[in-house]
């Protein structure tokens, strides 16, 4: 085809025009002949697709792209407009080679597909081998039977009145229903038929204020030996005999997530004692019954450890008016509605880490740590945000590949005393390499060593802090 009056191959310009995106394709193709006939080409080929639906654009966007589609594999909506049954009949017809789908809720728009929708989406799609959904307050059962389905997740569901998965390929299951009092589903009829229905799964994640130890004496009945992922959360009815149960029915768990449970330091015990060579996220956030001991055991008795969160876990008040805060490791925080009254920890506690592989560690919202010592060699990304009551003067971080410092919410003093502290070690290293004695060029001159850092001294109203020796950021 022709193009500012040269000939380009049609496969370069494909390559053009399937680098422009959908929207950029689409404008594209109303050119000329030559540049539709190319666009046509590049939506043929195409087998993976990212589409923002407007609000005002409804299913009517979906029904005229989809067709052109045909190879298409892996498709991930973001909806702003209601998703209803209609347009999944769209994508179940216009996408038979559909292997991957994930669609996101945006804004204000309701997903109103139901159980039976669902249903037959899937049984209708013999390839289809992940979906993730969002939004599905309006699903009020499951029944999906699928060959090739390995991974599903769904979000903000409610009340099902039946839960059947007969998924015998399924190897990841995330389950996260909407915190309401009056939610009815039952739990621990719904793990124990895991065991026969799902009898492959590999990771489980479900979140719900109805977990409780019942429905993780169903998970030890369903018999899942293969675990390596477990996250049980928000279950503030979940103690430590729950985690006997896990012990013996997991037999070599990776990732433990028990947030929001009424788990001690006697459960961590149990944790440490059962999986001190394959465990290494460890998920504490939100446990009001866990102290600094158990803590310290954790890190002293699992070497294996790179990720660890107690957010919230060490707090003088957990029973705030809006609610705890449930913290994530990259320093965000979300809010959630406020979980069954716990037991106030002691103010003026000490926290003593020392581990040779932690990574990421999460203390965010725990006020009752007044004195903090990190001695992590390997630590990346420290969560501090919300620590108020923690003393400049008592803290100490050994930690030389620290990339990332999450101090929101701390003392300004706190803020300070964590910016000194990377800019003496970056003024010990300047010294030390100031020290050492130059070699001298074949012409006799001194060889000058040319620093490999520069040393940056922000503003006070920086909110952003970096100190080049160890790339580390502060982030208020």
């Amino acid at each position: 085809m022709e193009v500012g009056g040269r000939q380009v191959p049609v496969e370069v310009m494909a390559e053009v025009l399937r680098r422009l995106g959908p929207r950029g394709a689409m404008a594209a193709a109303a050119v000329s002949r030559g540049w539709r006939d190319c666009a046509a080409r590049v939506w043929r080929a195409a087998e993976e697709l990212r589409l923002r639906l407007l609000a005002a654009s409804g299913a009517g966007p979906l029904a005229a792209l989809l067709p052109r589609c045909p190879a298409l594999s892996r498709l991930d909506l973001r909806m702003e407009s209601d998703f209803d049954a209609t347009t999944l009949a769209c994508l179940s017809i216009s996408c038979p080679s559909l292997k991957t789908l994930e669609i996101t809720m945006a804004g204000n728009a309701v997903n109103r597909m139901t159980g039976e929708d669902l249903n037959r989406f899937v049984s209708e799609k013999s390839s289809l081998s992940v979906l993730k959904i969002g939004g599905c307050s309006n699903l009020d059962f499951i029944d999906l039977c699928s060959s090739s389905l390995s991974v599903l997740w769904l979000s903000d569901l409610c009340s099902l009145s039946k839960s059947v998965m007969n998924c015998p390929n399924m190897s990841e299951l995330s389950l996260c229903f909407v915190q309401q009092s009056n939610d009815c589903t039952d739990l621990v009829t719904l793990i124990d038929a895991m065991g026969r229905t799902c009898p492959n799964l590999n990771k489980l994640h479900i979140s719900s204020n109805q977990l409780s130890n019942q429905a993780v004496f169903a998970l030890e009945s369903a018999n899942l030996r293969g675990l390596s992922m477990l996250s049980l959360i928000l279950g503030s009815k979940i103690t430590d005999a729950a985690v006997a149960s896990i012990v013996r029915s997991c037999a070599s768990l990776e990732l433990l997530d028990l947030s929001g449970s009424s788990i001690s330091d006697n459960g961590v015990a149990m944790i440490c004692k059962a999986f001190p060579h394959t465990l290494s996220g460890l998920l504490l956030a939100l446990c009001p019954n866990v102290t600094t001991r158990g803590i310290q055991l954790a890190t002293a008795q699992l070497p294996c450890l790179q990720l660890m969160d107690c957010g919230m876990s060490l707090c003088t008040n957990l029973n705030s008016e809006r609610g705890p805060g449930f913290g994530e490791i990259n320093g965000g925080i979300r809010i959630i509605r406020k979980l069954c009254a716990s037991k106030k920890q002691p103010v003026h506690q000490k926290l003593i880490i020392k581990h040779g592989n932690l990574k990421k560690l999460s203390l965010w919202g725990c006020s009752a740590i007044d004195a903090l010592h990190v001695i992590c060699p390997e630590l990346n990304d420290l969560n501090l945000n919300s620590c108020t009551n923690l003393h400049p003067e008592r803290l100490l971080l050994q930690c030389p590949n620290l990339k990332n410092v999450h101090v929101a919410g701390c003392q300004d003093m706190l803020i300070g005393a964590i910016r000194n502290q990377f800019c003496q070690v970056l003024n010990e290293f300047a010294a030390a390499e100031s020290s050492h004695p130059c070699k001298r060029l074949a012409d006799g001159s001194k060889r000058v060593q040319v620093p490999q850092f520069q040393q940056h001294q922000p503003s006070e109203d920086d909110k952003v802090i970096e100190s080049s020796r160890t790339q580390c950021t502060v982030h208020v």
